[in-house]
């Protein structure tokens, strides 16, 4: 059995909430590609301390949105209790890029930019098959088209996420957001049908053809 880390004295434990709270804000306006550099430098503190408190990127990015994260997964847990499964659909896409709307940081680690960690990797494990539960009931009842699967929607999500990076700062998401729903309720999705692991290369899998920063 793993021994817990003793805590961080009071002086430690400060300054690791500083640099959090530093790279959450530059985060949210900058994106991932904040460096380390510029984090302790707007901060106040030296290299050193960011290393002790973060030694890989990843700690620190689990670090900022562990609980942002859960809350996005708490979001299609909510919208598979409805009984409307195409309202909980558009519901849960909505709240989810709202909280993207808040943190470009946010967004792009849920949508695969740069780097993807095991924290999002397990967290789009756990939505998928909520999503795909309250597809087939939309399929059922008539709401969506035969053939419709969670990588359509994970194609609008990546899709109207793009929108919302180049038009940061006004409100353009939510109209694409609604073009792009409402173009897959009435779409014609003969042909091909995406499997699970186009979900991967929109998602995790895009980071693997990308420059680590």
């Amino acid at each position: 059995m793993t021994e817990a880390a003793p805590p961080l004295r009071r002086d430690a434990e400060r300054n690791r909430q500083l640099l959090l709270r530093t790279a959450f804000e530059l985060m949210a306006v900058r994106g991932l590609d904040v460096s380390y550099e510029d984090i302790a430098r707007a901060a106040g503190t030296g290299m050193g301390t960011m290393y002790r408190r973060f030694p890989q990127r990843q700690d620190l990015l689990d670090a900022l949105f562990s609980e942002h994260v859960d809350l996005v997964v708490g979001f299609a847990e909510q919208a598979c209790a409805g009984d409307d499964a195409w309202a909980g659909l558009a519901w849960f896409l909505e709240r989810q890029l709202e909280v993207e709307a808040r943190s470009r940081g946010l967004g792009e680690l849920l949508r695969g930019r740069n780097q993807a960690t095991a924290l999002v990797q397990r967290a789009h494990e756990r939505m998928t098959p909520l999503v795909a539960g309250l597809i087939e009931r939309a399929v059922l009842a008539g709401q969506l088209p035969a053939g419709a699967t969670p990588a359509d929607f994970a194609a609008v999500h990546v899709m109207v996420g793009s929108v919302m990076d180049a038009s940061r700062g006004h409100e353009l998401w939510r109209r694409a957001l609604r073009i792009a729903l409402a173009g897959l309720r009435h779409a014609d999705l003969d042909g091909d049908t995406p499997d699970q692991a186009v979900i991967g290369d929109l998602y995790h899998d895009r980071t693997r053809r990308r420059p680590s920063t």
